[in-house]
């Protein structure tokens, strides 16, 4: 069973805990966490799907099954493959409500905000705002 958000995040904290201040580690964990993405369909990669803001080119694709949101994602950068691997990690299987509500404090927990150059902090930004906004459109159907 899916665990909650917070449960989630707590562990993703303890993970990139392990690296103390050594980003090199945390940026090499992030790009393995990218290379376990599950691959999306490539029927997903189109216009639509590709999230707005980011340097790189993002897919996100949202489904409603069950009354929870399940996401797939691609990117075409390394780093921003890992920040969105780790969002599908959070956010994937919620419900709507969950992912509306939830405020992401992993993401200062773990020392992003201050590490990721303006663009990156600016991609993830558009990612979050894309999974809460797809989930408010899924919610509606």
């Amino acid at each position: 069973m899916k665990s909650d958000i917070t449960d989630i995040e707590e562990e993703i904290i303890s993970e990139f805990e392990i690296f103390g201040d050594d980003w090199e580690g945390k940026y090499e964990h992030l790009i393995d966490l990218g290379r376990t993405l599950p691959l999306i369909n490539e029927k997903c990669k189109i216009e639509e799907n590709i999230i707005k803001g980011c340097q790189s080119r993002v897919w996100l694709n949202s489904e409603l099954k069950d009354g929870k949101i399940y996401f797939t994602a691609d990117a075409d950068a390394i780093i921003t493959k890992g920040m969105v691997a780790l969002m599908i990690r959070v956010l994937s299987g919620q419900t709507a409500k969950e992912i509306i509500d939830t405020k992401l404090e992993f993401i200062d927990k773990i020392g992003f905000k201050e590490h990721l150059s303006p663009t990156r902090a600016n991609g993830l930004v558009s990612m979050i705002n894309r999974m809460k906004l797809d989930a408010i459109k899924l919610s509606e159907k």
